[in-house]
């Protein structure tokens, strides 16, 4: 009886090292970016759980024939995320492009082409994609520190892979196809809930920060809307003491294993500071690094990645520090949590939305930041429209989180059925997805 992984499998199952079971092991190459090309470059950007995301694709010079490519993709190839934290071990399947352009993997995607007689592309998917394999990946397979590692290509060579019978590894690829189907398809619908909730969170945040329901005389404003005339439009830079960034240039050499928050853009939520995966930063070199230390009632920007998005720093973080955040500091003339919803509503986006750039990740600088327009109600009327939208906001914010619970649920859902399929822990054959992974781990 064979095992992989610490999972024991079925007596008719088998295993064998991956390197044994594909034709093709490898990265690809590094492209020749341009803005038209004849080769489509799929990146680790592009290569999603979800299905592979085609406008992050760029093209690839080239002059030749596509095959001769190192890293040239055929239908079925398994596309393996191999660099970076929080990417690495992503893993992908490529079919077809949408345009028919050859496609080709760059120098951050390993292929793995499975051996037809031996492994079905599909089952080689799922294995992959299994907890017990995206565990191994982080324990066994990676090399390098921090967010410089990487997969060790030898190392996943050598790695296992169980091995049905292959009409049983192809039932059960067909029957994990229509089973996680079912379960994106719902995974799908909450999420198209989930934004018509921000819709309607948008459009009531959007009227009470432009005064919708209040009466007297009001001004057009060429960016954002009608205001109470009464209202100064004032731009940010006259408003707060000070805006200023985060540390930037290489905010990991900072990390410590204790000291004060060290805030990164993964941090900041429109629902406030996560300190989920929190860094540290020794005290000593937050002392030195004055300029991106918070205070409580600063307002912390995304600069790149989701420009824009903001949160108020809470008194726990007093002191705190930060990478690559704008942070706003507070001052006299406008209340935090008003500043907070400005930049966190359709005003605020507005601007964003006008000065952003770049084509890998999006991103603002403080040159942008300093030159937004902010209405300036009196700070008693600031307090009244926090107040009104804290309202108006909690059913919205009750029902969003049940949605993201259950997309939590059907999530390990999914992965446990995946992971129970590919170690034979049930016969797909006489299973139903809705009833297999009773009292199987995940």
């Amino acid at each position: 009886m064979s095992s992989v992984l610490g999972v024991t499998l079925p007596i008719s199952w088998s295993a064998a090292p991956l390197k044994h079971v594909t034709t093709t092991l490898n990265r690809g190459s590094a492209p020749d970016y341009v803005d038209v090309g004849p080769v489509r470059a799929i990146s680790q950007a592009s290569n999603q759980a979800s299905g592979l995301d085609w406008s992050r694709t760029r093209f690839h010079n080239f002059s030749g024939n596509p095959k001769n490519l190192k890293g040239h993709l055929r239908p079925n190839d398994v596309l393996i995320n191999s660099t970076g934290t929080g990417t690495l071990g992503r893993v992908g399947y490529f079919t077809d492009p949408p345009d028919g352009l050859p496609c080709m993997a760059d120098s951050h995607v390993t292929i793995a082409r499975a051996t037809p007689e031996e492994l079905h592309p599909r089952f080689l998917y799922y294995w992959l994609s299994s907890r017990p394999f995206q565990e191994y990946v982080y324990a066994a397979l990676v090399v390098g520190a921090t967010n410089q590692i990487e997969l060790n290509r030898d190392r996943l060579g050598d790695a296992p892979v169980p091995l049905p019978p292959l009409e049983e590894q192809r039932r059960v690829a067909d029957f994990l196809d229509a089973e996680t189907a079912r379960i994106d398809k719902m995974r799908s619908t909450m999420h198209r809930l989930k934004m018509l909730l921000q819709e309607r969170r948008d459009a009531q945040r959007s009227l009470t920060l432009r005064g919708a329901e209040m009466v007297g005389a009001r001004t057009p404003h060429p960016m954002l809307g009608e205001l109470p005339a009464r209202w100064p439009v004032i731009p940010l830079k006259r408003l707060v003491p000070r805006v200023g960034v985060g540390v930037v240039v290489d905010p990991s050499s900072y990390f410590a294993e204790e000291g004060v928050p060290f805030l990164r853009g993964s941090n900041i939520t429109e629902a406030g500071v996560d300190l989920t995966g929190v860094r540290f930063m020794s005290e000593a070199d937050s002392q030195t690094l004055w300029r991106s230390r918070l205070n409580s009632g600063d307002i912390v920007v995304i600069r790149a990645g989701y420009p824009g998005r903001a949160a108020v720093v809470p008194d726990h973080l007093d002191g705190a520090n930060c990478a690559s955040l704008l942070v706003i500091k507070r001052g006299k003339h406008l209340l935090p949590k008003y500043l907070e919803a400005y930049f966190n509503s359709p005003l605020g986006r507005t601007y964003v939305n006008s000065v952003r750039y770049g084509a890998a990740q999006e991103q603002i600088n403080v040159s942008h930041v300093v030159d937004f327009m902010v209405p300036v109600p009196a700070l008693q009327e600031q307090d009244s429209i926090v107040q009104r939208l804290q309202v108006s906001e909690k059913p919205i914010q009750v029902l969003r989180e049940a949605l993201l619970r259950q997309e939590i649920l059907l999530a390990e859902r999914r992965q446990a059925l995946i992971t129970a399929a590919v170690t034979g822990q049930f016969d797909v054959s006489t299973a139903s997805g809705r009833n297999v992974t009773e009292g199987v781990s995940a």
